[in-house]
């Protein structure tokens, strides 16, 4: 089977991860596998934020966790937290954003790596806590979260595939 076919089938989202913080260099190939998706007119107009640092992956725990009502980690544990953020003046900048997530996906499961997409991002980062991140990153606040993803070496098997659904296709012939 071709290996981009073999890894989109084989791919998982996964939502336990050790506590190990991921070697730096297989991140780096996650986070340069994010910037060669594909974006209208090739703008690249998304931003790729690694988190690894605790104060900062502590703050998005807590900010995701408000913004569901809850106490519980929406990162699941994970040691790293990549953020994408769309520039709010492009066009398609939530669809180019949405590119880069499912990239570093299957990069990361490419890897070894483990990694499930968390949503919020965009309520998180509409708040003035959310606008402080980004001034503390030097991130122009004219920038809307897409996405994250949780990373990391994951604790125990991958979940098995659910089978897909019947009229998933449609031929229009």
């Amino acid at each position: 089977m071709n290996e981009v076919i073999k890894a989109i089938k084989e791919r998982r989202s996964i939502r336990s991860f050790r506590k190990d913080a991921v070697d730096e260099a297989l991140l780096k190939q996650v986070l340069e596998a994010g910037t060669w998706a594909p974006s209208a007119m090739n703008r690249q107009s998304a931003k790729i934020v690694c988190v690894t640092n605790k104060e900062d992956l502590d703050i998005l725990r807590k900010m995701n966790a408000k913004v569901m009502n809850s106490d519980k980690d929406p990162y699941y544990g994970s040691p790293c937290i990549i953020l994408v953020l769309a520039d709010s003046n492009a066009a398609t900048g939530r669809e180019d954003g949405s590119l880069v997530l499912m990239n570093m996906m299957l990069a990361a499961h490419s890897l070894g790596l483990g990694s499930v997409w968390i949503n919020r991002e965009r309520e998180m980062f509409s708040t003035d806590e959310g606008k402080e991140l980004l001034k503390k990153w030097n991130i122009s606040s004219s920038y809307d979260g897409v996405g994250a993803l949780a990373i990391g070496y994951p604790e125990g098997d991958a979940p098995e595939a659910k089978e897909r659904k019947k009229d998933y296709i449609v031929w229009a012939r």
